[in-house]
This record gives C-alpha cells, sequence and structure tokens, in this order.
C-alpha cells in the first residue's frame, strides 16, 4: 500500500467535494430460565413470498425444525395467502402453530422465548426493539437494519433488556473464514495491504410498470409499510423486489454483499472508517429498480482500505438472452462472492493461503458453530459474549452498507475519464473502476452515453456513527428516516 499516494487521493477526494457542491411494546421484559431439557419456542415473523425469488422465512422454519429442542409455536405474516399456506404445511404433520398477521400480538404472548425475523429490512429494527422490550431473543436476518441509526437501537435494545440478539452473516457461517483470518492476524503471511470484496450476482430487470400496480389480495400494506411510507406500488412485485427501492431496501450492496462486507470489516478489526466515497449505476435494463446494480465503494481503514465491488450483470453481453442469471452464473470466473485479504506475502482467498506465487499453503477446516446453534446455546447461556454474530458486529458491517449507499446517493452522474481523474490518487481503486469500465463495456455499455455516478467522499466521525465535514448535513439526513406513527423506532429504546 502506497501511504502518500493514499494521502493524497484522499486530500484530492476532499477538495473535489467541497468544490463540487413511536408506538412500540413497554411490557416488562419477560425472561423464562430454560433447563437443559426445555424445549426453546420460537415464533417466526416473516414468511417469504410466494412469487419469484424468496421465501428465506420459510427456509428458516425448516432450520428451526431439524434442530433438536426448538418448537416452533407461532407464526406471523402481513399477507394471509402466504401465512395461510404456511399454517397448512404445519396442520399436513400435525403440528400446532398460532397464525398472526400482526407481530405485536405475536409479541405479547408469554410461551414465545425467542423470534426468527426474515421482514424486509426496513421492518428489521423496530421488530427487535419490540421483541426485545417484549423479553424475547432474537434472530435477525441481514443486514440488520434499514440505516445507521437503528442498527445502534437495535444494539441498545438488546443491552438494556438483557437479550440475546444475534444478526445473519455468510461469513460469520460454518466455512473455515474465520479460522483463516486468524491464522493471517497472526502474521504469517505479513502485513495486510488490501482487502477486497466481491460480490458478482447477476440479476435481470424487475420490469418497468405504467403506473400504481394492484396489492396481493389478502395483503396488510399499512402493516407491511410499517415505518416506511405507504407509497403506490410502482413495480410488478411487490415481495423481494423491495430490495431495489430506497424506502425499503439497500440494493445487493446490502442484499447478497453484506455478507462479505462484514467479511472484510471482520479482516479489519474495526469498526467504522473515517472516511468513505461510492460510485457506480443502474446499468443493462432500463427498469423500476432505484438502486445501483454496478457499484463500488471506498472504505478508508488503516493500514489497509477495503474496496467492494458489486456487480449485477453477466460477464458478458451474449448471456443477456434467454435464461441469463443462471447461464452468466455459470460463465463467471474467479471468486464470485467473497473475500481477498492481500498481504505482504501472499493472499487469503475463502478459507485458502496462498502465497505471492499463487501456490496454495493451506487450506482451513472449520471449527465455529452454526449459527442458528450458536444463537439457541447463548439463549440458554444467557451469555451473549458467547455469539458468533452479536447484533453490534450486525450493526457496524451494516452501517458499511449503509455508508457507501448514501454517498452513492449524494453522487452526481459524470464521464467516465473525470471519474477517473478524480481517484486517480488511490491506485487500487482507480484500477477497480477500470475492472468495472472493462465488464460494462463486455455488456455493450457505453459509460459516455450512460454515465456512471461518483459519489462525493464522506467523513464519518465512528464513534457518534455521524458524518462530519463537507456533505455532512445532507449525509447525515440519510442516517435515519422520517418515521411513520406508530412504526417509530424510538430515540430511547
Amino acid at each position: 500500500m502506497n501511504t502518500p499516494s493514499r494521502r493524497t487521493f484522499l486530500k484530492s477526494a476532499t477538495a473535489c467535494t467541497a468544490a463540487w457542491l413511536g408506538g412500540g411494546l413497554r411490557r416488562a421484559p419477560f425472561a423464562r430460565t430454560l433447563g437443559a431439557n426445555d424445549a426453546i419456542r420460537i415464533g417466526v415473523i416473516g414468511i417469504g413470498s410466494t412469487v419469484k425469488i424468496g421465501g428465506k422465512g420459510k427456509q428458516d422454519i425448516r432450520d428451526w425444525r431439524q434442530i433438536p429442542g426448538v418448537r416452533i409455536v407461532a407464526l406471523c405474516d402481513v399477507d394471509q395467502t402466504i401465512l395461510d399456506g404456511e399454517v397448512a404445511q404445519f396442520a399436513k404433520r400435525n403440528e400446532k402453530v398460532a397464525a398472526y398477521r400482526d407481530l405485536r400480538q405475536l409479541l405479547e404472548r408469554d410461551d414465545i422465548d425467542a423470534v426468527s425475523i426474515t421482514t424486509p429490512n426496513h421492518w428489521h429494527a423496530l421488530a427487535t426493539v419490540w421483541a426485545c422490550q417484549a423479553g424475547k431473543d432474537v434472530f435477525v436476518q441481514k443486514p440488520a437494519s434499514h440505516n445507521i441509526f437503528e442498527g445502534r437501537k437495535m444494539v441498545e435494545a438488546a443491552r438494556k433488556y438483557q437479550r440475546i440478539v444475534l444478526c445473519t452473516s455468510g461469513s460469520r457461517e460454518r466455512s473455515g473464514y474465520t479460522e483463516a483470518l486468524q491464522w493471517v492476524h497472526e502474521g504469517h503471511l505479513g502485513k495486510i495491504r488490501l482487502i477486497y470484496g466481491v460480490n458478482y450476482k447477476p440479476r435481470p430487470g424487475i420490469g418497468k410498470v405504467a403506473g400504481p400496480q394492484p396489492l396481493p389480495p389478502g395483503l396488510d400494506y399499512d402493516l407491511w409499510s410499517g415505518p416506511a411510507p405507504v407509497q403506490p406500488l410502482r413495480r410488478q412485485y411487490l415481495h423481494y423486489d423491495w430490495h431495489w427501492d430506497w424506502q425499503t431496501g439497500s440494493g445487493d450492496l446490502g442484499n447478497m454483499g453484506i455478507h462479505y462486507v462484514d467479511g472484510c470489516r471482520m479482516a479489519t478489526r474495526q469498526g467504522l472508517p473515517r472516511h468513505v466515497v461510492s460510485l457506480g449505476g443502474r446499468f443493462g435494463y432500463d427498469d423500476d429498480g432505484q438502486t445501483p446494480n454496478t457499484q463500488l465503494i471506498y472504505l478508508d481503514y488503516e493500514p489497509a482500505p477495503v474496496i467492494f465491488d458489486v456487480r449485477g450483470l453477466p460477464r458478458e453481453k451474449s448471456l443477456l438472452t434467454g435464461n441469463w442469471n443462471a447461464k452468466a452464473m455459470d460463465a463467471l470466473h474467479g471468486q464470485q462472492i467473497g473475500v481477498t485479504v492481500f498481504c505482504e506475502d501472499g493472499w487469503l482467498a475463502a478459507n485458502k493461503a496462498y502465497d505471492k506465487n499463487g501456490k496454495l499453503i493451506r487450506t482451513f477446516e472449520p471449527t465455529t458453530p452454526n449459527l442458528n446453534r450458536n444463537f439457541l446455546a447463548a439463549v440458554r447461556s444467557r451469555r451473549a459474549e458467547e455469539l458468533v454474530a452479536d447484533i453490534e458486529q450486525g450493526h457496524l458491517s451494516a452501517a458499511l452498507v449503509h455508508m457507501g449507499n448514501i454517498s452513492y446517493r449524494l453522487g452526481k452522474t459524470m464521464p467516465a475519464g473525470q471519474i477517473a481523474e478524480r481517484i486517480g490518487g488511490q491506485k487500487e481503486l482507480g484500477a477497480a473502476f477500470e475492472k468495472i469500465r472493462a465488464h460494462l463495456d463486455a455488456n455493450g455499455i457505453d459509460l459516455q452515453a450512460t454515465p456512471a455516478t461518483l459519489g462525493p467522499l464522506l467523513t464519518m466521525d465512528p464513534q457518534t456513527e455521524r458524518f462530519t465535514g463537507a456533505f455532512s448535513a445532507e449525509a447525515n439526513a440519510l442516517v435515519t428516516r422520517p418515521y411513520r406513527a406508530p412504526f417509530v423506532v424510538p430515540e430511547k429504546v
């Protein structure tokens, strides 16, 4: 890593930036003392989609049912059709389960020890805070939050009500990455120079509609919207495609990318960085999605920065026809999703360490527990420090996603040459942008005709989790959001 070059880049980027210009549950916490033979009773909040991709809640139900000592006693989903379908599956197995459309009713039950939350992102924080206030432990899907403010409130609620709260992450699952990273941190490959994460997951567009669309029959749209504004449905599908709407999702950076953004931060062994800048765009199709499908974020950690690369198009243009999503995945080469840690004397990719000549040195086997089982063990022991993926770790990594997206959302489109000039002081980021240009060119996308967006370099105060300096007022407005009563994430949990 060329330190003077990085300083020059930050100074130059800062100069360019300057010139460029509720009603919750308030019950006393309930905690049943669990014996070794007591079943942990779980309520599942959010089941999933009946169309396209989706159904993570259904997968969670399958996972919980496979673990001895767990009993699912209640389900909740705002879509009656989805809820009825899952209740019917329980009935086929002669299993009794209560059903709710409003999670507040589920949380009022004293016979639930923990909840498993698989809602859209904009509900994660409030559902977690309410669950902690109601005395429930929480297993919440990634990303932890929809904005930085929410993530911190989740941590505060977990600590205040002494709840066990785990946020999922692929990088903390049983893959061998944790063990390999520990070996690197012991110095076996020398100093870390660069941490590079990728999320290459080709996706087709979500289509384009002419006006507001009908809501799914049986959906309580007020409850579905929750903390977000109730707005006309302006996409073909309500479910899953909420990922690409800023009001409810975080793009693929926060959808799949968060798993390995977390892995990048694990490699830094730090909290939030001092600076962030992001660039990208939504290329290759004209649809109703708002979030970028191609994005780079640069996180200015010392001594080694993090670059995260998101690509939503296939390797090249010919794969855009037919069932291009599947074909593109087959055609992608190299690491598609994951983290590479570049060091003085080699690099780490997933659970494999290589020397500087590319020779495999060692493969690491996992010793960490499965996240579901780890959560249950901590629920029994009441020791949050035993969690592999505690909510504070989930919050900090989700905050990196939000920082990158905030820079992007405050950005301006400009010619590719101008972008290259502005980021040229950081050679690794410049090289990553050139790879993005080649990738887009292979997909027939001319950045002169369809320019990319370059966000401003933003400065973060890691202690206050607020931006300072240039563009801080605009950036801090996106640290939280206006909430819609009674679905308000409280300042004081």
